[in-house]
């Protein structure tokens, strides 16, 4: 598709801006990550994953050590609470390790269909598509789903892109709404689709 063949050269660098470096942290970065900055994560679990790298680790820790160790993501008491409860039903039900499939990702506190995709996508290299404000904005500007929810909008995507592509589609219209596609003040003049977008063609 013409739009994200011109996106993959604008962003060839598209990628998860969370640092982790199995799938445990980035399931503990992702719920982390809920309506905080993906560098203020990078900055708590830099130190965190340092000391705490398994989920009998963080039980250990007990819910108000973690809402110290977090507390600059916001939210850190429900998020602390989360992933306990995450970590206690990844001991209990599936040997400590993060399950690979959507079903079971979305059983665990704190995931929604959302982070389940990220993490099948990004740990797994399952082809998925996660749907953020920034990929719900964006599909919408573009002409690229018309959904109402982030689950149809990710069905809209899933058929019109092949599945080679799910998963960097999600990276490239991430990269594409913080850089461009901006929320308040979209910056069209410069957007290289332009001439491709709908949003655009309305107000031109």
């Amino acid at each position: 598709m013409k739009i994200f063949d011109i996106l993959k050269k604008t962003y060839p660098d598209a990628r998860t801006a969370l640092n982790f470096s199995n799938p445990f942290e980035l399931l503990i970065a992702t719920i982390l990550s809920a309506q905080c900055t993906d560098k203020r994560v990078n900055e708590v679990t830099r130190e965190l994953f340092k000391w705490y790298r398994t989920p009998e680790d963080y039980l250990k820790l007990g819910q108000e050590e973690l809402e110290k160790q977090i507390r600059s993501c916001g939210f850190y008491h429900n998020k602390a609470k989360n992933i306990l409860e995450t970590c206690r039903i990844l001991v209990k039900e599936f040997g400590g390790k993060v399950p690979s499939n959507i079903d079971d990702l979305m059983k665990l506190p704190g995931v929604g269909r959302k982070t389940a995709n990220v993490v099948m996508s990004n740990a797994f290299g399952i082809p998925a598509i996660g749907v953020d404000t920034h990929v719900f904005r964006v599909s919408h500007r573009l002409g690229l789903s018309d959904g109402k929810t982030p689950e149809r909008v990710e069905e809209d995507l899933m058929a019109l892109l092949p599945v080679e592509m799910w998963s960097l589609s999600h990276h490239l219209l991430i990269y594409h709404g913080r850089n461009i596609c901006h929320s308040r003040k979209p910056q069209c003049d410069r957007c290289p689709v332009n001439s491709l977008c709908r949003y655009f063609l309305t107000i031109s």
